[in-house]
């Protein structure tokens, strides 16, 4: 076959009085290339034949640049490489948001990953009583530490939050109104909107108060027949400040109960432990709240999944709802689930282990010191930065942190390399924020340094 390297000749660029751009001389003409069955016979790989189609496509575009498309038959073993490379893959986090929605958010903690790789590697009691044998429910593997760290009476668990607010509020409000605060009617990532999943729900809006003061009263008055739920959202990605007034929950909680409403609490971020302002599941119940809802993956540090927990009665009526089979959580990411919460039943040993509290709660000088061996192992110099939650969550956090850095042109090889490592790119330098890298990762950080200049 053809394999040729095609290039331009110094006559042929004499003669031609046209700009490079618009010239097409090569030495070779585009009906010499071989065709595509002939390039995929090189392989045997079944892909081997929309490789070369690609190879060949490339090749002409390069012709008609004047440029030179290379050797043909090592881009064809460099396309069927490409095409077998997993997408979805490990990167070293160095950017110091925690819960970095775009890196995949919450890493798994050691625990977790072994129950994952458990449930994985062959069948699963997943919907099965073993104790009765028969069919049982996937959601008692977790129903029960839920109730224990929670409090609550009963719990189910959805794909993720906007999944389990949905639920909640098709289960309990379809046809009917909610009130929400204009203050909660909140957006968070990628264009989810409390007002849009209120809508898709079935539930119809109501409005009260206003952007920054909303008061019990406004509820009181705004209960009619048709009223079927209050919503109290937490503000967990923004918070406004100066001349403000919300209802404490208590407060809220007697207005709907003495309206025989259910009230919902979508504390978004979810923390099972005390974080900062953050509230957590259990003071939210003990406060009034009938049901809360909140994320798995962000401050939990588990995977992705969305928890609801409160009255037993409330939560059943979510279980036999049409929808919850259609947001139901997956086996692995349930194992994930169960494999954290065991770890939160002791407090000392989520902190040391989940690896997103770890991060959050890590002294400065821990931070300091890992920056200082990074950068002594690359040449680079210690800087002090802030680190970031992340997520949506705890949005005025701002975490001591101190980050090594290196040259600016390192940025884009080191997100090529293998695993790639994300950064920071500030004031013409690279900063690798050591908060959110351990110490292993931090020397994988260094060789991918070294092994890019």
């Amino acid at each position: 076959m053809t394999s040729a390297r095609f290039t331009l000749t110094s006559e042929a660029v004499a003669a031609d009085p046209l700009p490079q751009t618009s010239r097409i001389v090569t030495s070779v003409e585009l009906r010499d290339l071989p065709s595509v069955d002939e390039l995929a016979r090189e392989s045997d790989d079944p892909l081997a034949v929309d490789a070369a189609r690609a190879v060949i496509e490339a090749a002409r575009t390069a012709i008609r640049a004047g440029a030179d498309p290379g050797d043909l038959r090592g881009k064809l073993y460099e396309e069927l490489a490409r095409a077998r490379r997993p997408s979805l893959g490990r990167v070293l986090n160095a950017t110091g948001v925690i819960v970095h929605t775009n890196l995949g958010r919450a890493p798994l903690a050691g625990a977790a990953l072994e129950r994952v790789a458990d449930a994985a590697r062959g069948y699963s009691n997943l919907e099965y009583d073993l104790a009765a044998g028969a069919r049982g429910s996937r959601q008692d593997h977790v129903a029960g530490v839920l109730q224990r760290l929670t409090g609550a009476e009963a719990a189910v668990v959805v794909n993720n939050n906007a999944g389990a607010m949905l639920l909640a509020l098709a289960a309990l409000a379809e046809g009917g109104e909610v009130l929400v605060s204009r203050g909660e009617l909140i957006e968070i990532g990628d264009g989810f909107r409390i007002p849009d999943v209120l809508a898709r729900s079935g539930a119809r809006l109501v409005e009260v108060g206003t952007t920054n003061r909303t008061r019990t009263s406004d509820y009181a008055r705004a209960v009619r027949p048709e009223t079927a739920l209050v919503l109290r959202v937490h503000q967990s990605n923004f918070r406004v400040v100066g001349f403000t007034e919300q209802p404490r929950l208590d407060e809220l909680a007697r207005v709907a109960g003495d309206a025989g409403l259910p009230l919902l609490d979508d504390l978004g971020s979810g923390a099972l432990l005390e974080l900062s302002d953050e509230p957590t599941a259990r003071a939210a119940l003990a406060g009034g709240a009938d049901l809360v809802c909140f994320s798995g993956d962000k401050l939990l540090g588990g995977p992705q999944a969305g928890i609801v927990a409160g009255r037993a009665d409330l939560v059943e009526r979510l279980r036999r709802h049409p929808l919850h089979r259609a947001l139901r959580i997956d086996k692995l990411g349930l194992a994930a689930l169960e494999g954290t919460l065991l770890l939160y039943l002791d407090p000392a040993r989520a902190l040391r282990e989940v690896p997103v509290l770890r991060m959050l709660h890590e002294e400065g000088e821990e931070v300091r010191a890992r920056a200082e061996r990074l950068a002594a192992a690359v040449g680079g110099e210690v800087e002090e930065t802030v680190s970031r939650v992340g997520g949506g969550a705890l949005p005025l956090a701002e975490l001591p942190s101190h980050a090594c850095a290196v040259e600016e042109a390192l940025a884009a090889r080191l997100r090529a390399g293998v695993p790639p490592v994300v950064g920071i790119v500030r004031d013409g330098r690279l900063l690798l924020d050591c908060r959110t890298l351990s110490d292993a990762e931090a020397d994988e950080v260094a060789a991918a340094v070294l092994a890019c200049r």
